[in-house]
């Protein structure tokens, strides 16, 4: 027993060290470029997959075993690290540190909230949305951190006042007199400590998030067991409380569930929303130059209608599956709200008016946001002559990134204060400071994604060295007999399927530079195969450690795991279902995905694809 507890402490070394020594005679026995390519991508697949290593440290190997093989010099692969994608991750970065440190997140959230209105229903389709459009500009992960504390001040708000109001009508029920409902203004500030304690956990879910997920679980199977030996013996006053306590639980499930998930969805919808999308647009453009057909505009358009089929099918899911979906009550007109509607609004309200008035620092903050989405959309829309063509002699040189890095130096630019005047009329004095700083930029700047998506690219230039991408195109070719709908369905569960286990980044990585040459091979537009499989990457839903936004809303302890999966793989499959009626649909003309392109390689094969 002693050894297997030895092991078990040391499988993360002794995988570091057995994964490069198993796998060595494949360089040894082979002895190709091909062999040894693939031995390098094994390696960085393995250790990218179990996360045996960080996964920066794993992306950095290409590094020198290219050069160690013979495939790649060292200042080729140094080259491939740092790419158009790093200058338009940096700008997009900026816009969110400033709405961090701004506070402007707070305010997008609760005013979308309060638009939406307080029927349980409609609230948390109001959490979600608001979660999904700050994601479509943030990092999932700090959507899901930031919206998280505001919803769980609104439940425990709502099931403070439900339980007041069951006391309430078990009071009158017996004849006596009771106090009125009473609001604890106080929830935010508790709320805000658990939060603090809570973030430090979810920030590391990398290292040691697993720890803690066992705990909260082991945690809340033992009391389930407790609480299944007293429902044996129940009176009927017990039993009415435990479904009101049921239906309190079910409350936070949603709430909780509907931010991690709205989280990731919001991501879809635009390329600077996830790490996916990016390193899916910089991978196609560099393998396929001559198409400058993905761009923010084009993947806003293929994807919006997507995004609002799995958020309204994942509303509608959630609210089923734990709280009953009650259409009569969600559309009735004029109804007097109910005590924890009223809660809701009271908390919502309350924590706008701590916001105050808009302030200086978000006016120029969205004043930016505004700036940089209209000259995304309008640099070369499609339909219509963008401002790229105003410099024809110059065509292709000016992308997303420029664009994002423009407005993202304006940040370190423009100061954070205006000139105020005393009461004398004299301009007070103030030192000069811009939106943001360098180290609050640092702080937000995901260094490890822009590591894994430099190795990845390296990867993909070995592979294109080394002839490997041709080799396995060859031994792709037979997949051309199947029909395209079910390689498309294949690949997308294959993709959804390891990503659950994998991080998202390092999954579309491994996958990008195998689906390119199945699609050259069988002689489809790359774009049929390789978008499905991008947006169903991030489909990671049913495990806390599937992604960090699971991991910060499950630290909450409102949720098992069995909570997770089973909503999950309702939402999983919604997500898959969308993916494919929009690849067969509206998605087709947008690039004319039935006909293979020019800028795409022409591979000499004699099998052929059916739609």
């Amino acid at each position: 027993m002693k050894i297997f507890s030895h092991l078990l402490v040391y499988r993360r070394f002794l995988l570091i060290v057995l994964t490069p020594l198993l796998l060595l005679p494949l360089p040894l026995i082979i002895r190709t470029k091909e062999a040894e390519c693939a031995y390098t991508l094994f390696v960085v697949a393995i250790f990218w997959l179990t996360e045996a290593l960080p996964l920066a440290v794993s992306a950095l190997l290409p590094a020198f075993m290219f050069p160690l093989f013979g495939i790649m010099a060292s200042k080729e692969v140094a080259s491939a690290y740092f790419k158009d994608f790093h200058l338009l991750l940096i700008g997009v970065i900026c816009l969110a540190a400033s709405i961090e440190k701004w506070n402007f997140h707070r305010r997008v959230a609760l005013r979308m909230v309060m638009l939406v209105g307080v029927n349980p229903a409609w609230l948390t389709l109001g959490f979600m949305v608001s979660c999904s459009f700050l994601s479509m500009w943030l990092s999932n992960t700090s959507a899901a951190a930031m919206v998280m504390p505001i919803v769980e001040a609104v439940a425990q708000q709502i099931v403070r006042a439900e339980a007041e109001v069951d006391a309430l009508e078990m009071s009158y029920s017996n004849g006596s007199t009771n106090p009125a409902l009473e609001l604890d203004e106080n929830i935010m500030e508790c709320e805000t400590s658990d939060w603090k304690e809570k973030t430090k956990e979810a920030d590391g879910y990398d290292n040691g998030m697993g720890n803690t997920v066992c705990t909260i679980e082991n945690e809340n199977e033992k009391e389930k067991e407790k609480e299944k030996e007293k429902e044996k013996n129940l009176p009927p006053a017990e039993t009415g409380r435990k479904s009101r306590e049921d239906k309190y639980n079910g409350i936070f499930k949603v709430m909780c569930l509907c931010i991690a998930y709205s989280a990731t969805i919001g991501g879809l919808t635009t390329i600077t929303g996830t790490s996916t999308n990016l390193i899916f647009a910089e991978h196609f453009n560099t393998r396929y130059p001559d198409c400058q057909c993905i761009n923010f505009g084009s993947w806003f358009i293929l994807s919006i209608p997507i995004t609002v089929i799995i958020l309204l099918l994942s509303w509608v899911w959630l609210q089923w599956l734990f709280l009953g979906f009650d259409f009569k009550s969600m559309f009735k007109c004029g109804k007097e709200k109910t005590a924890r509607e009223q809660a809701s609004a009271q908390v919502i309200q309350e924590e706008y008016k701590k916001l105050g008035p808009i302030s200086y620092p978000e006016i120029v903050t969205l004043v930016l946001f505004i700036l940089m989405t209209l000259l995304w959309f309008t640099r070369d829309p499609g339909f219509i002559p963008g401002w790229s063509s105003l410099f024809p002699e110059y065509k292709g040189f000016a992308t997303d990134s420029t664009t994002a890095l423009v407005i993202g130096l304006l940040f370190f630019i423009i100061p954070a204060k205006t000139l105020s005047k005393t009461s004398n009329g004299e301009n007070t004095v103030f030192g000069y400071t811009p939106l943001i700083t360098w180290k609050e930029f640092q702080s937000c700047m995901p260094w490890e994604i822009a590591i894994l998506v430099g190795g990845g690219f390296a990867l993909a230039d070995g592979c294109e060295v080394s002839n490997l991408s041709a080799w396995v195109g060859n031994k792709l070719t037979p997949l051309g007999s199947l029909p395209l709908w079910l390689i498309i369905l294949i690949s997308c569960l294959i993709v959804t399927s390891v990503t659950e286990v994998a991080s998202n980044p390092a999954t579309i990585t491994i996958f990008l530079p195998i689906l390119s040459p199945l699609a050259e091979a069988i002689h489809v537009n790359p774009l049929l195969i390789l978008i499905p499989a991008t947006l169903c990457t991030s489909f990671a839903f049913l495990l806390p450690v599937a992604n960090p936004a699971n991991a910060i809303v499950f630290s909450y302890g409102h949720l098992t795991i069995m909570d997770m999966v089973k909503a999950g793989l309702g939402i999983n499959i919604i997500g898959v279902a969308a993916v494919m009626l929009g690849i067969m649909t509206w998605i087709v003309p947008i690039f004319d995905l039935y006909t293979y392109p020019s800028w795409a390689p022409i591979i000499s094969s004699t099998n052929s694809t059916g739609l």
